[in-house]
């Protein structure tokens, strides 16, 4: 895997300038869902290399417009290829420089003092029968969201989208979707695993089929125009084990398949 990192990562060499020795900022825009690990991985960075990161975090969607309307962010990380391909088809996302960096999982979360017992979701499941009448199930809105969308897709391929649909409650971004359920707003609620790893006032009732959804990836890429040393420095750190640490011990994995470039 190493090896094809550094395969795909030459041409940007190639063409950054060399690194000087004064300490560089470097802003990454980064899915909401990442808001934990990349605030970690931020302070490990700047402890082992001296450049600074400045995190923007927000739902993948907001962000891929944000940079597309002509944001300063060097780096991109979305939590779902959709976004990323939207920048990509408009040139904004520099040549060689795509990666899938991460690997998640869709989860169904309770209120931690919830008396609901865990369940396995499948095809039989009716997840409307879990809510009151006039309750609604949190998730990121699916119509931009990627947690929303792959629920969505997970929903659809499960043969619940049509009665869970009226059901939802659509909030802007993943971590809006918990917070409305660690609050006791919502009684259920769609989300990463990831995100309900770090909520102390939520517990997982299942785990959504990984063939019930396109698998969850995170591409990460340099923006045109910022293929500097600094930001190329980045990415490749982020691609290599140190990272990965910190990135597992949040509950994230590396994606199965070797890293994707464009």
């Amino acid at each position: 895997m190493r090896h094809l990192i550094r395969t795909g990562l030459a041409s940007l060499f190639l063409l950054a300038a060399a690194t000087t020795a004064r300490a560089q900022e470097i802003t990454v825009f980064a899915a909401a869902s990442l808001t934990d690990a990349m605030t970690q991985v931020a302070q490990s960075y700047a402890t082992a290399t001296g450049d600074t990161l400045q995190l923007s975090f927000a739902s993948s969607s907001t962000l891929a417009r944000q940079i597309a309307a002509g944001a300063p962010a060097d780096l991109y990380i979305s939590a779902n290829q959709k976004w990323m391909t939207w920048l990509a088809d408009q040139d904004l996302i520099a040549a060689n420089s795509r990666h899938d960096l991460l690997a998640n999982a869709l989860v169904l979360i309770a209120p931690a003092d919830s008396n609901l017992a865990p369940i396995t979701i499948n095809s039989q499941t009716d997840l409307t029968k879990l809510i009151g009448d006039e309750d609604r199930i949190a998730v990121g809105d699916p119509d931009h969201v990627p947690a929303g969308i792959y629920a969505r897709q997970a929903l659809e391929n499960l043969g619940q989208w049509d009665a869970i649909e009226p059901r939802l409650a659509r909030a802007d971004n993943v971590r809006a979707a918990l917070a409305l359920v660690e609050r006791g707003e919502a009684p259920l609620g769609i989300v990463y695993a990831t995100d309900a790893a770090i909520a102390t006032d939520v517990k997982i009732i299942a785990t959504f089929p990984e063939n019930s959804h396109p698998a969850i990836t995170y591409p990460v890429a340099i923006t045109t125009g910022q293929a500097n040393p600094a930001a190329v420095k980045l990415l490749a750190w982020l691609l290599g084990d140190d990272a990965g640490t910190i990135f597992a011990e949040y509950g994230f994995n590396r994606p199965a398949t070797s890293p994707k470039t464009q």
